[in-house]
């Protein structure tokens, strides 16, 4: 994907009733929708402050502005950002594709969902950041707010591609050095490595709000190989030769195990867990983290 992740206006009119939403309440200064730890009870105005790109025009104060010129923002004491955190899976095997559309990676899906994720945060005056664990160039934008915010990590999004495999300790330093305490953290990888789910539980132990979506394919959920076929890891360039036929059932079997004995593992940790398969809307998880159920 070499244009900007940009979210269709068909994807756009269904994130609206979507809202970022911590289990725990957010701590923190600032403007947001999300109940502070830190304040009191009740929406009582506690300061102004400069407008910046992104806020809601509903929270200028106008009559201020007539007297002043100049477009400032009211604070109420409940109001408090979140700090959402995107982890993305670049590494070799974040290049997979599918059969029926062989030039959308997972990495493509998700750029997507964090460009989702990114515009949510932007509506409701959150602070976002993005890093990308692998892949080429090095991707880690610490948290701002604000349209420029978005913008910057779009272009970064843009131009990161898939490489290499999962970084040892000493290059995640960073990652484990700018990740608030209060910080909602969302993981995309197809976790085909445990290291990657050793980074989520690392993060949930450590106190953060961990959320996780697994990207996988249509091919490894359906397996729709015939004849002779060779599968081949561009992590590690081990390759197999198989009879798609004979290995089908035991493949859809052990993967099927392999999804829920993660799903399983994850939940131990208090981790909310869904899945992606790159056939569904790109919004389809982040409904499934965010939204509301219908009665």
């Amino acid at each position: 994907m070499n244009a900007l992740p940009l979210v269709s206006t068909e994807v756009g009119a269904r994130l609206r009733d979507l809202h970022l939403v911590a289990r725990r309440a957010a701590g923190g200064d600032g403007l947001g929708q999300h109940a502070s730890r830190s304040r009191g009870a009740g929406l009582e105005f506690a300061q102004y402050r400069a407008y910046e790109p992104g806020d809601e025009p509903r929270r200028i104060d106008w009559k201020l502005f007539a007297r002043s010129d100049r477009y400032f923002v009211r604070e109420a004491e409940r109001d408090s950002p979140l700090c959402a955190w995107l982890l993305l899976d670049a590494t070799a095997s974040m290049r997979q594709v599918d059969q029926a559309r062989p030039r959308y990676t997972k990495l493509d899906a998700a750029k997507l969902i964090a460009a989702c994720v990114i515009e949510l945060a932007l509506r409701q005056g959150d602070r976002f950041g993005v890093a990308a664990l692998g892949g080429k160039p090095a991707l880690h934008l610490p948290t701002a707010s604000g349209a420029r915010a978005r913008d910057r990590c779009m272009a970064a999004l843009a131009a990161l591609e898939p490489s290499g495999r999962w970084p040892g300790d000493a290059d995640m330093a960073p990652l484990w050095n700018g990740l608030r305490g209060d910080a909602l953290v969302l993981v995309l990888s197809d976790f085909f490595d445990d290291a990657a789910v050793d980074v989520a539980e690392r993060l949930a132990g450590a106190g953060r709000e961990v959320l996780t979506i697994q990207l996988l394919g249509a091919d490894e959920r359906d397996f729709p190989f015939r004849g002779g076929h060779r599968f081949h890891d561009p992590e590690t360039g081990a390759e197999r030769r198989v009879d798609a036929a004979a290995v089908r059932g035991d493949f859809l079997a052990r993967f099927g195990a392999a999804r829920a004995a993660l799903a399983r593992r994850l939940a131990a940790r208090g981790i909310r867990h869904v899945e992606h398969v790159l056939d569904e809307p790109v919004d389809a998880p982040l409904r499934r983290l965010f939204g509301t159920p219908r009665a």
